[in-house]
């Protein structure tokens, strides 16, 4: 092992529980330590004989011996809560049944503070950077800072590196980059002081940010070591290792905040608690510098700048497209957009031994109905008449830019399944000189990537034409939702937005029939028929045989019965006002819409609007289950999975007559979500949730979440298959989707936001001439009732270089299958395993790029492939989400409802909740139009005199220092000083001011761009409610256990040296 650079302190080199290699903060060694594959059989990795984990250093010469401060000194703050901010009890864990424990469960085992450690490990550890060329040798590094820079320099740590610029090792920490701690941390990234923007050293966005960096120091209370013993087989998503030898001997093993191990105090250990004694002596080291290390922000930055503003055409296979978060248009050139597919990487490994080396996955995440700029055309229509469109009669793939004509054009070679075809009569074209059809440009399905084909009486249900759709709005008029004035609020709101039902290009109204069903223990059905002056009510009590107690009149055409309507919204707030029943029933609510759309034939979407647990006696009555005991043991995962029987039943019943359930939930208690939104989760439905309801405080955002639902572009009654070219195939399938086969995605409707994951597996070689090709193919029914084929095709590259495989990753894409598989598995397997395979095999993918792609350098360096540099911020942010972290502090509900949420998301949604955008808007450009570049998400970057607004597309807030200048405050709340100011405000005022109207406008243009809506919560410093925002700042230490990005950063890259020794 090369030791070059890195010294251990007294911790490292004595034998100290919970240090050589985290036995103990990580669960045990095992002697063999054994890699999980997602679905591929364990690798085994030799490691070294026992104590040779870590061999003994002795401090090297010149190397200032490490610091007295303790991590929560005021002079050596690293990523945590500052002690002047947030004072931490000593033993804030305790009550959690736990060994004492530092609060914010940052330190894994006493060790000297992260700062010193990192600054130990990392002194001379750098971080080289993989672009295209080799790497240059690590000497090089300490000259660098004094250089001057030739025309592509090797970046500084934590910076953008030249794209043709050859893999550069970092600067060592002890060196700190180009920005002196002085100089205030909100500084726009575009311009640096003092230097030209165009090649600064240290933050511009013309070089791409760094790869790779310097490192050390053990986070998160027991991540675990990987498989500390045997786990649980756990199906798809995860695979197990077998069990490997137990740990090694005298490593004693405490409860940590994991569910893993955590080792006690130890005298005379640095750190081990805010504020224990640190009995090290020597002169303090500089920390490292977070500016250092590769981060979202400027990889973002990066992309925008270089790729955002421009055209991107489809036309090559295997490109890699701009990132999620740039603006640039697409112009299909016979690869379906970004839009509509985006893969883990664009270059799949020739043979499945290559796969199960790297362990990167490979997968395609899938947005049928993705929105589209518009700047972009929408898919062109394909009609070929009663004969439909033209398939490969062997494997069934539609006519695509993949299909080539022979023959003089009177027959096709299928690119899936290389079946020759003939071609029909009616599709004959002659070929010109380069043997391509000379109707190429004319037909959508031969020249571009996404087209739609209009589908026969064969692709209907029954060989008949479908009906339009309908909406039902079912309200739970029980005792709460009258009380809090929300069956009022949604009576009003449906008046106008019942106009607004979505409709096809070009027709004056909707097609889409609405009902109307009211229910507490009993559920009364509302006949709205035009032809009627009042509308009709018919009550069915009895709710184990449902049924629906009128045919004609109970699903109308909106435009014709308004009147009716109206009358209705107008009375049932007033027909239940003395209502005293607070019991409600949830099955046969869904019951009754599956129902109604059998009755009438057609497909469409239930809009719940529920109060509580159903827990009259009916058909999915529910008890309380809620068990905070469950946190951290083996039946933890009993939490989020569903109760059996009914709700199963009722989400096959729903898929199979199309019926999407859309649940918006009004809870003041727990209401075992997890089997309420079971039956949405399956049908393609979506699930809102309000705690504690209050008109003035949630309605707004109520009503914006209710008028994005119901104008959703959406299609119903979905089959879809993706379908691979030979060599590989589709094997795994994550989304809100029902599995009634192997290969039939069914979905009761998809809309603009809903994502389907696949993960694709080697079933034989693949050819790097051929490449590989995807072809989606979704059959579903328009609001207008008219049954299409949507196809979307993707061509990728084939590789036999590992290089070639991780050049062509895309980390947003990655850590969209990476949430969605781990958040699978926590329903089979201890959250402790899903955590451990999420390091290991962060590590190992990371390992096998340094093993098999990197040139030769000090083991001490920390080498990540470019397009993967910012991968383990994202990891660690994952682990740090509620539904990962073990914690009886959040509800049990709010974290089934983010595990299902994310299970639908696309991969801007992911990549958005793991890095929320922290915007600075107090030192804003008034005049420009582009909004504020965000800063990284941590605290170190939030200044007392500033104003800041975070959001991860689920939730919004604006931070006010609370040396925020008074005529900020006065100009956005017309209040003069912090002092003044109301709490649970949940908008801003409107003033006639510049700064007023900028500030809004951003605000309105975030909540008009994502896909749900945002309450807006307004903290100010040091006030209670910081505490909920500092949860979003995820390069911090989680306020519930989980690292510091820092800390992860050395974690993991102690991970791959044990991997490489």
């Amino acid at each position: 092992m090369n030791q070059q650079g890195y010294v251990a302190a007294p911790p490292y080199s004595q034998a100290q529980p919970g240090m050589g290699g985290y036995q103990a903060g990580y669960g045990a060694s095992p002697t063999q330590p054994l890699y999980g594959h997602y679905g591929g059989p364990p690798q085994v990795f030799n490691a070294p004989p026992p104590g040779m984990l870590k061999s003994p250093v002795s401090l090297a010469a010149g190397m200032p011996s490490p610091p007295v401060s303790t991590q929560y000194n005021t002079n050596a703050h690293q990523n945590g809560a500052h002690p002047q901010r947030h004072p931490a009890p000593p033993t804030a864990a305790a009550p959690y049944g736990q060994p004492p424990q530092s609060v914010y469960n940052s330190v894994a085992s006493p060790g000297p503070p992260p700062a010193q450690q990192l600054t130990n490990q990392m002194s001379a550890m750098n971080l080289g950077s993989y672009a295209q060329g080799s790497m240059q040798s690590s000497p090089a590094t300490n000259s660098m800072a004094q250089q001057p820079f030739q025309a592509a320099p090797p970046p500084a740590v934590g910076q953008p590196q030249m794209p043709q610029s050859p893999q550069s090792p970092y600067m060592s920490p002890t060196q700190p980059p180009h920005m002196s701690p002085t100089q205030p941390p909100h500084m726009s990234p575009t311009q640096p002081p003092h230097m030209s923007p165009t090649q600064p050293p240290h933050m511009s966005p013309t070089q791409p940010p760094p790869a790779s960096m310097p490192i050390a120091s053990p986070p998160m209370a027991a991540m675990g070591r990987p498989f500390p013993g045997p786990p649980p087989p756990g199906p798809g998503g995860f695979q197990q290792p077998g069990p490997g030898p137990a740990g090694q001997p005298g490593f004693p093993q405490q409860a940590g905040q994991f569910g893993g191990y955590m080792s006690g105090p130890q005298p005379n250990m640095p750190g081990a608690f805010p504020g224990a004694p640190a009995a090290m002596g020597g002169p303090p080291q500089k920390k490292l510098d977070p500016d250092s290390i590769p981060s979202i922000t400027q990889v973002i930055e990066y992309d925008q700048v270089n790729r955002g503003g421009q055209s991107f055409s489809t036309n090559i296979r295997g490109q890699v497209p701009p990132l999620v978060t740039s603006d640039f248009t697409v112009e299909d050139q016979g690869n379906a957009s970004p839009r509509f597919i985006r893969c883990t990487t664009y270059s799949l490994p020739c043979t499945s031994e290559l796969a199960k080396q790297c362990q990167v996955p490979l997968a395609a995440i899938i947005k049928p109905f993705a929105t589209l700029p518009k700047s972009e055309r929408p898919l062109y229509v394909v009609n070929h008449g009663d004969t439909g469109p033209v398939r490969c009669n062997r494997c069934k793939a539609y006519m695509c830019p993949y299909m080539q004509f022979i023959d003089g054009g009177r027959r096709f070679h299928c690119g899936f399944c290389n079946c020759v075809n003939e071609v029909p009569v009616f599709y004959f074209q002659h070929l010109d000189h380069v043997g391509r059809r000379v109707d190429f440009y004319e037909r959508p399905e031969l020249s571009l990537g996404s087209y739609e084909f209009i589908a026969t009486m064969d692709y209907c249900k029954n060989n008949k034409p479908p009906n339009p759709p309908a909406y039902i709005f079912m309200i739970d008029v029980s005792y709460s939702n009258i009380k809090s004035g929300l069956v009022k609020l949604i009576c009003d709101e449906l008046k106008t937005l019942l106009e607004k039902l979505p409709r096809e290009e070009g027709m004056e109204n909707s097609a889409i029939k609405v009902g109307f069903i009211t229910y507490n223990k009993v559920l009364h059905f509302y006949n709205v028929k035009s032809a009627l002056a009042q509308p009709q009510m018919m009550v069915v009590s009895d709710t184990a045989e449902m049924f629906v107690p009128l045919l004609d009149g109970f699903l109308v055409n909106y435009q014709e019965s308004r009147a009716v309507i109206y009358n209705l919204l107008d009375q049932i707030p007033d027909m239940f006002a003395d209502t005293t029943e607070s019991e409600t029933v949830f099955a046969p609510v869904i019951q009754a819409g599956v129902e109604a759309f059998k009755a009438a034939e057609c497909s469409g979407k239930l809009f719940i609007f529920h109060s509580s647990m159903p827990t009259a006696e009916a058909p999915g009555k529910l008890k309380n289950r809620d068990d905070k005991k469950l946190v951290n043991t083996e039946k933890e995962k009993t939490l989020f999975q569903p109760q059996k029987g009914v709700y199963e039943q009722l989400s096959k019943e729903c898929v199979t007559h199309g019926c999407c359930v859309d649940l918006f939930l009004f809870p003041s208690q727990y209401v075992d979500l997890a089997t309420m939104a079971d039956v949405p989760s399956h049908t393609g439905g979506s699930v809102y949730k309000y705690n504690n309801f209050q008109l003035e405080r949630d309605g707004e955002h109520f009503l914006r979440d209710l008028r994005k639902d119901v104008q959703k572009n959406i299609g119903f009654d979905g089959i879809m298959r993706v379908r691979t070219s030979t060599g590989f195939r589709a094997t795994d399938f994550f989304g809100a989707i029902y599995m009634n086969n192997t290969t039939d995605i069914e979905m009761a409707a998809v809309d603009s936001s809903k994502a389907v994951t696949v993960e694709f597996k080697h079933d034989d070689t693949l050819n790097e001439e051929t490449g590989a090709l995807v072809q989606c193919a979704l059959l579903y029914t328009t609001i207008s009732g008219q049954r299409r084929l949507r196809v979307h095709n993707l061509s990728l590259n084939c590789s036999s270089q590992l290089s070639e495989m991780y050049k062509s990753c895309e980390t947003d894409s990655l850590i969209n299958f990476f949430a969605k598989s781990a958040y699978r598995a926590i329903l089979n397997q201890p959250l402790k395993n899903v955590r451990e395979i999420l390091v290991s095999q962060t590590a190992h993918m990371l390992a096998c790029y340094r093993k098999n792609c990197a040139s030769p350098s000090a083991a001490s360096q920390l080498i990540l492939p470019d397009a993967m540099k910012v991968f383990p911020v994202y990891i660690n942010s994952l682990m740090k989400t509620a539904p990962l972290v073990g914690s009886t502090e959040l509800s049990t509900d709010d974290r089934a409802h983010q595990r299902m949420s994310v299970m639908a998301m696309g991969v801007e949604d992911t990549q958005l909740l793991l890095y929320p955008r922290l915007i600075p808007l107090h030192n804003m450009d008034m005049r420009s139009e582009a909004p504020p570049v965000p800063v990284r998400c941590s605290e170190e970057r939030l200044t007392d005199s500033g104003m800041f607004l975070l959001e991860n597309g689920h939730s919004m807030f604006l931070w006010l220092g609370e040396a925020s200048p008074p005529d900020l405050i006065q100009g956005l709340f017309n209040v003069p000083s912090l002092a003044h100011l109301q709490g649970h405000m949940c908008a801003l005022p409107e003033l006639d001011n510049p700064m007023s109207r900028k500030v809004r406008s951003i605000i309105s243009d975030l909540l008009e761009k994502r896909p749900n809506s945002m309450k807006l919560q307004i903290v100010r410093q040091r006030d209670k409610p910081e505490m909920l925002f500092r949860q979003f700042l995820v390069e911090d230490k989680g306020l519930h256990g989980g690292a510091s990005y820092v800390d992860f950063l050395c974690y993991v890259h102690r991970e791959i040296r044990q991997l490489l020794t």
